[in-house]
């Protein structure tokens, strides 16, 4: 007859069987949180340095970001994983992986991303807040042609003519 322990359960290989098994369940779960848990709260000019100018933005591009960057783009812009997916051409999946391996992006990504964390700190102090900023990139713009900014932000010259017209808007021309 098998022995039980005070909680009723009993003893045996089996029992151990099962709760190594659950730690190492318990563990896979942990590391998935870690990776998807959502970062402190990033300000706009958090990753600044990096695009301060043309020569810092190209070095930083070419060297790559760490994929971290781009789950902090997607935290601060509000985007949603299909948006930034779209935006971006590369799943939330993929990136959450090379977070979790210390990897770092390609310079084709880590250029796209510190463009659009420059358009976003422009974005936000001109609209005050990050959701305004939202709002307004899925509204249709009069200065793009009555575009949807959000729908040019997946190329480099998409992302121009939005600063573009940010900084047309900063000084008051509507025309």
């Amino acid at each position: 007859m098998a022995k039980k322990d005070s909680t009723g359960r009993v003893k045996g290989s089996s029992t151990r069987a099962f709760n190594k098994s659950s730690q190492t369940v318990e563990k896979l779960s942990t590391a998935k949180r870690t990776v998807s848990k959502k970062p402190a709260i990033i300000k706009p000019d958090a990753y600044h340095s990096l695009y301060a100018n043309s020569i810092s933005l190209l070095t930083s591009s070419k060297k790559g970001l760490d994929a971290k960057a781009a789950l902090d783009f997607l935290y601060l812009s509000g985007f949603s994983q299909d948006q930034f997916q779209e935006t971006f051409k590369t799943t939330v999946k993929t990136i959450q992986n090379y977070a979790a391996q210390d990897l770092k992006l390609d310079a084709s990504l880590s250029e796209k991303l510190l463009k659009s964390f420059s358009l976003f700190e422009k974005g936000i102090a001109l609209f005050g807040s990050a959701n305004s900023f939202y709002d307004w990139l899925n509204s249709a713009a009069y200065g793009l042609g009555n575009q949807i900014p959000f729908d040019l932000m997946d190329t480099i010259t998409g992302i121009n003519l939005i600063e573009e017209e940010l900084i047309r808007l900063e000084y008051g021309d509507l025309a």
